[in-house]
């Protein structure tokens, strides 16, 4: 079998931003700063720019990540929707403790946000589910998240059955295991690329009083 090996090599990238990423150039708030590379990602082109790996840890210790959507964010925090009997979900009952990663490699930056993750009531979930399309909302209902399934077949089936319960014209129920979670930071690490593996990493970190901006090795 053959093994591709990456070496070190050049790490020029040609999407590098033109500028390097001074503690200068960032606003006091980081949620201001996150909203400007959103927009850099949105503008680029870059598929789901808002993508995001969340990594949770379950009760025996064990660390899962895996790709979820960001929905909303302001400066209580980073909202995604899921069901809540998942893996992810299970894991954020026990430990609220998590990190999401947004890989914009395309554009030489990433953002890791780590911080308590907390579930929005039904109220505030409500909206959202709302204006998910039809087959998203009877999705919801149809995925047992994270549980084996015997075949596609078994998932087709479900899906079926449930159309025939909720024809088209009638209003899909949000599932009462089905939710939002926001993230609310504590740390906030925006990492630019730089050469020679020399990246520029500056972290916001919350403070009783503010944010304190600090620079991290590379």
């Amino acid at each position: 079998m053959k093994t591709t090996r990456y070496g070190e090599g050049s790490s020029a990238h040609p999407h590098d931003s033109s500028r390097p990423l001074s503690e200068d150039m960032l606003p006091d708030d980081p949620v201001e700063q996150f909203s400007g590379w959103l927009s850099d990602a949105v503008q680029a082109g870059l598929p789901q720019p808002n993508a995001m790996v969340l990594a949770t840890t379950s009760a025996d210790g064990h660390t899962r990540a895996r790709t979820v959507l960001l929905k909303a964010h302001d400066g209580a925090g980073f909202v995604f929707y899921t069901n809540r009997t998942s893996r992810k979900g299970t894991d954020l009952a026990g430990n609220s403790w998590a990190c999401v990663l947004f890989p914009w490699f395309a554009l030489g930056r990433q953002v890791t946000i780590e911080g308590p993750v907390s579930m929005l009531s039904t109220a505030d979930s409500e909206p959202y589910f709302r204006s998910r399309p039809r087959g998203s909302q009877i999705g919801a209902w149809a995925s047992r998240q994270s549980r084996v399934l015997a075949s596609r077949a078994e998932l087709d089936d479900r899906v079926a059955e449930l159309e025939r319960r909720w024809p088209a014209g009638t209003e899909v129920p949000m599932p009462d295991f089905w939710g939002g979670y926001r993230l609310a930071p504590e740390t906030i690490e925006f990492w630019q690329l730089r050469e020679d593996r020399l990246h520029d990493r500056l972290r916001y970190r919350r403070t009783p009083g503010d944010w304190v901006i600090e620079r991290v090795s590379p």
